[in-house]
């Protein structure tokens, strides 16, 4: 591999993109906030703010939808201007990008990752493409390319990735269209039907974060700003921790269930892997209080958790974009034409 080199992560939530030439990784929100649909106001978490509160005039676009690009133009845009930060404006044309990709979506959409990139205006070298599960592992610190049985758990913004890993491949891998997106509409449909409470998505997200768990414990409040239904006026409320626990419950065991169908299907020699080393957790939704322990209590099995979970891929496609011994695990995707 070339010096120059881009990892490059593009979640539903966050973008993440390593920086070889600096060594250093971009977290930010992946939003984009276009003006007058032309010129870019604002990117990543400066337009993250703008969400819900700008004009008409401009336009806060989330790029990503169900981990897979929905809108090509401003997820390109944003990756250009994510690339010009990372390089402090300095020129990187011919570098090479590494991207992260789901394994459980359509050749058509692993290409669009692929031309996304490929269509920036650093003009890369090459694209290569490493699939999500694998380099969140490698971003674990495991070793993937062992002959032992790997069970990765991540939770993303509008997905779930369930895999089961072996000698640098996915053995199984089941996509689910849940994550912690959808756990925030849930919570923001309780209190509307509770309270006659209309709450705003970052309202639901603080909510989640600060009164979520997925284990009933003892029962706090908290203050929250929404629209009164019947008044259409502002008005502040206390929302109990057990409606939000409550309101998460059917998605979280849609997840739980989700996990031992795999389980089950897992070749037993596999299986024995994995009841030695436990389960990987890890994404950005990852980190709702007690998910680790119900999912521990549930399969019987360890449920091991790292720091920055949410940082899990792009820390494991930087490992394989600089180490020569997981170069392999990156490779070319073969162009087709789709029509």
């Amino acid at each position: 591999m070339i010096n120059n080199i881009f990892g490059v992560d593009l979640g539903t939530s966050n973008i993440k993109l390593y920086n070889k030439a600096t060594d250093k990784i971009i977290n930010e929100k992946n939003v984009i906030a276009i003006e007058n649909k032309r010129n870019v106001y604002g990117f990543g978490d400066e337009a993250y703010d703008m969400f819900e509160k700008a004009p008409e005039a401009i336009d806060v676009s989330f790029p990503m939808f169900n981990g897979v690009v929905a809108d090509y133009k401003n997820m390109q845009m944003l990756l250009n201007k994510f690339i010009e930060k990372s390089s402090n404006g300095k020129n990187c044309r011919g570098a090479e990008f590494v991207i992260a990709v789901p394994t459980d979506i359509t050749e058509v959409e692993k290409k669009t990752f692929l031309d996304v990139a490929k269509g920036t205006k650093s003009k890369p070298k090459n694209v290569l493409i490493v699939e999500k599960p694998i380099a969140a592992a490698v971003g674990l610190g495991l070793n993937v390319k062992d002959a032992k049985g790997i069970m990765v758990v991540d939770i993303g913004a509008d997905t779930t990735e369930i895999s089961v890993l072996s000698l640098g491949g996915i053995v199984l891998s089941k996509l689910l269209q849940l994550g912690g997106n959808k756990l925030d509409l849930a919570i923001a449909s309780a209190i509307k039907k509770k309270y006659n409470l209309i709450i705003g998505n970052k309202t639901a997200r603080m909510l989640k974060q600060s009164l979520g768990t997925v284990i009933e414990s003892e029962n706090i409040t908290m203050k929250a700003v929404g629209r009164d239904i019947v008044t259409g006026l502002p008005v502040q409320m206390e929302i109990e921790s057990h409606l939000i626990y409550q309101s998460m419950t059917e998605h979280i065991k849609q997840l739980m269930d989700a996990v031992k169908i795999i389980l089950e299907k897992t070749p037993p020699e596999l299986s024995s892997d994995i009841i030695e080393n436990g389960i990987y957790l890890t994404g950005g939704a990852s980190q709702l209080k007690d998910l680790n322990q119900l999912m521990k209590t549930i399969t019987g099995l360890e449920v091991n958790t790292g720091p920055q979970p949410s940082e899990s891929v792009v820390r494991g496609l930087m490992k394989i974009a600089t180490d020569k011994e997981l170069n392999e695990l990156a490779y070319f995707m073969k162009y087709k034409s789709y029509k």
